[in-house]
C-alpha cells in the first residue's frame, strides 16, 4: 500500500506540510460519546486494549468524526507490565494499579510468553491498517523504560515518583538492568507493531520531568536510545517520535542522543525554545489540553501562536499531552478547522 500521501510521514521525513499535519494525543477517549458507549460495551479497561474489535472501533472513531492525519493504536503503556504478569488493573478513580516489584521479582522477570499475550494488539494494528483511509498514517506506541518502571515499583502513579527514584538510588545495578530488560521487551513490542501495519510509533516517557540531569541522562535517555537502535538496525526505515513530558532545556540533545526522528514537545516548552528545537528537525506538540476544555479566544490564541511559530518548519500539530475527559468535542472540530486554514 502506498504511504506517499501520509502527510505525518512526509513531516517525520523533514519536509515541511502546510497546513501541518494533526493528530491528538488519547483523541480516542473518554470526552467522545460514542468512546464511553462503547467502552461500556467492552468491560474492563484491559479487555477493551485487547479486543481487536472493540479497540480498532474506538481508535476508528476519531478518525471518521474529525479526520485525523494520523490515528493512534488504542491501547496503554502498561500493556507490557500486564504480560509480564504483574497483575495490572484499572479502578475507577484510583488509576491504573499493580503488584509493586522488588529486588527479587526484578531478579525473576523473564520474556516466556511476552510476546503472545500481545498478540490480540497485533491483530488490532492490522486490522487497523486495513480499515483506515490510505492517506491516513497508523502510530504504534509503546511507555517509555522510565515511566513503565515507576509504576512497576510504585504499583500505582505517585505525584513525583519518589518510590522508583529511591530504589533506582539503592539498588543502581539492579535498576539498570530493569530498564535494560524493558528497554529490549519494548524495541521487540514496536517492531511487532511495525511488521503488523504500524507507519511509525511514538515512545511516550511520561515521567521524565521528575528526573535531574545525571538520571534523565541515564533512565530517560539512555534506555530509550537502546529501544531506538534496536528497531532501527531491524526495521531500517522505521520512524520513531520520542516524547519526554516535563524534560524542558533537557531537549535540546534529546533527539540526537536516542537517535529519535522528531520529539513531542508538551506545553511547557516554551515557543522560542521549540523554534530552536525544531531547527534540528521535526517537533509535535504543543497546544495546552486546558485550552481545548475552555474553548472561545483561549483556544484560537493557544493555536495560532503555535501555527506562526512553528508552522514554516516541519510540525506534526498536537497537544502538550492528552486531551482531557472533561474537552468538549465542538471544540476539538474548532481545532482541527483552525490548523488546517493555516497557510
Amino acid at each position: 500500500m502506498s504511504t506517499t500521501n501520509r502527510k505525518v510521514l512526509d513531516v517525520l521525513d523533514g519536509k515541511t506540510v502546510t497546513p501541518p499535519p494533526i493528530w491528538l494525543m488519547r483523541q480516542a477517549g473518554r470526552y467522545l460519546p460514542e468512546y464511553r458507549e462503547t467502552r461500556q460495551k467492552a468491560g474492563s479497561f484491559l479487555d477493551l486494549c485487547y479486543s481487536p474489535e472493540f479497540a480498532t472501533e474506538v481508535t476508528l472513531q476519531p478518525i471518521r468524526r474529525y479526520g485525523f492525519d494520523a490515528a493512534i493504536l488504542f491501547s496503554d503503556i502498561l500493556v507490557i507490565p500486564d504480560a509480564l504478569h504483574r497483575n495490572v488493573r484499572f479502578s475507577e478513580g484510583h488509576g491504573p494499579q499493580m503488584d509493586p516489584i522488588d529486588v527479587d521479582g526484578i531478579k525473576g522477570l523473564s520474556t516466556d510468553g511476552v510476546m503472545d499475550h500481545l498478540k490480540p494488539v497485533m491483530q488490532t494494528v492490522s486490522k487497523l491498517r486495513s480499515e483506515l483511509p490510505t492517506e491516513t498514517t497508523l502510530l504504534g506506541f509503546c511507555g517509555a523504560p522510565w515511566t513503565v518502571a515507576t509504576y512497576m515499583i510504585a504499583g500505582h502513579g505517585t505525584p513525583d515518583q519518589a518510590p522508583a527514584r529511591l530504589f533506582a538510588y539503592r539498588h543502581p545495578e539492579v535498576f539498570a538492568w530493569l530498564l535494560d530488560f524493558l528497554a529490549d521487551v519494548s524495541a521487540d513490542y514496536l517492531v511487532a507493531q511495525i511488521d503488523a501495519g504500524a507507519d511509525a510509533v511514538q515512545i511516550f516517557d511520561s515521567w521524565a520531568g521528575v528526573l535531574g540531569e545525571a538520571e534523565f541522562e541515564a533512565y530517560a535517555v539512555r534506555p530509550v536510545r537502546r529501544i531506538i537502535d534496536s528497531v532501527k538496525a531491524r526495521r531500517p526505515r522505521a520512524k520513531v517520535i520520542a516524547f519526554a513530558k516535563g524534560a524542558g532545556i533537557l531537549l535540546k540533545r534529546y533527539r540526537q542522543d536516542t537517535n529519535a526522528d522528531a520529539i513531542g514537545l508538551d506545553w511547557s516548552v516554551p515557543l522560542s525554545f521549540a523554534v530552536e528545537l525544531q531547527k534540528d528537525g521535526p517537533v509535535q506538540g504543543n497546544l495546552d489540553p486546558m485550552r481545548v476544555v475552555a474553548g472561545g479566544a483561549a483556544l484560537k490564541d493557544g493555536i495560532d501562536a503555535i501555527l506562526q511559530a512553528l508552522g514554516q518548519g516541519p510540525l506534526i500539530f498536537n497537544l502538550g499531552h492528552g486531551i482531557t475527559p472533561q474537552a468538549d468535542p465542538q471544540h476539538v472540530s474548532e481545532l482541527v478547522a483552525q490548523v488546517r486554514s493555516f497557510g
